[in-house]
């Protein structure tokens, strides 16, 4: 990942750091040499990296035993990534995380960061998540690679953000109301009458309802149709994730994986930190204009 002086003479190489709650598949990962710090899983008597020491599935199959807390990743593994960088050559380095609204990690990560010497650090607040959070590093990643240098790509980040969307189905609101995230009544009543919100984040980082719909299979067909209405504008990239929910992503990469406007289509998991947070049978899509 370097950028070039004209003569030849390297002037940067830019490193990029995440953390866990992206979903950026392994694969991808590692072709774009990106750096992933987890966020932990915690229970009563044990505590887990986030993707590292437990999966999802094992986080869904858990619960009705109990149901875990989560946490930041831990400021050792957060300096022991930047040491890292360090010694292998790196003189810049994008951090990109998930939105400050859900979790302190950003604000942590940034509290690290003035602490480097010998390091440009930028952390950047993605104010989204999942997928959402993880087009956003893919792409950086990419122009990265494509020798952009580091004030560029970090401008792009900033286009990205406001360009990207992401929607989202829950099998059960019961997760979000246990993490104060939904409040209540509306969980209770939305259960009651079967009520199935599609989620969205807003511009500022923060979980929105873009709209509701009685029962599961219609909720399904809606996300289906706003990926439509997305693509009708314009040639996208897409990427798919779920948990505990392999069914209904298939089906909606059913729906729309042969349309012409899909440029790039991504399948994901959702990382354990969120699993504990949307239950199992989650379900959505992040969705980027292919420019």
């Amino acid at each position: 990942m370097y950028a070039i002086e004209r003569g030849g003479v390297v002037k940067e190489k830019i490193g990029i750091v995440t953390d866990s709650t992206c979903d950026i598949p392994q694969e991808l990962i590692d072709q774009l040499g990106i750096s992933v710090v987890p966020l932990r899983v915690l229970y009563k008597d044990r505590e887990f990296r986030d993707g590292i020491d437990i999966t999802a599935e094992e986080v869904y199959a858990n619960m009705d035993k109990e149901v875990p807390t989560t946490s930041l990743p831990s400021i050792p593994d957060v300096e022991k990534t930047l040491s890292a960088m360090k010694e292998q050559g790196y003189t810049h380095v994008l951090m990109i995380h998930l939105s400050s609204s859900f979790s302190g990690t950003y604000q942590m990560i940034e509290s690290v960061a003035r602490r480097v010497t010998d390091l440009k650090v930028k952390v950047i607040d993605s104010k989204s998540v999942s997928m959402g959070l993880g087009y956003i590093v893919i792409e950086a990643a990419r122009a990265i690679q494509a020798q952009m240098s580091f004030d560029a790509v970090c401008k792009l980040v900033g286009n990205l953000r406001e360009k990207l969307h992401i929607y989202v189905v829950l099998g059960t609101l019961e997760y979000l109301k246990r993490g104060g995230r939904i409040g209540k009544v509306s969980a209770t009543i939305g259960e009651f009458l079967n009520i199935k919100p599609i989620i969205t984040i807003g511009a500022e980082g923060i979980l929105t309802t873009y709209t509701k719909v009685r029962g599961h299979k219609q909720s399904l067909d809606r996300l289906v149709g706003i990926a439509k209405e997305q693509l009708s504008k314009a040639a996208c990239r897409i990427a798919v994730c779920s948990g505990g929910a392999k069914e209904e992503a298939a089906y909606i990469i059913k729906q729309i994986g042969q349309l012409a406007n899909v440029k790039e289509l991504i399948t994901s998991t959702l990382s354990p930190v969120l699993g504990v947070h949307s239950g199992p049978r989650t379900v959505g899509f992040a969705i980027l204009p292919a420019e």
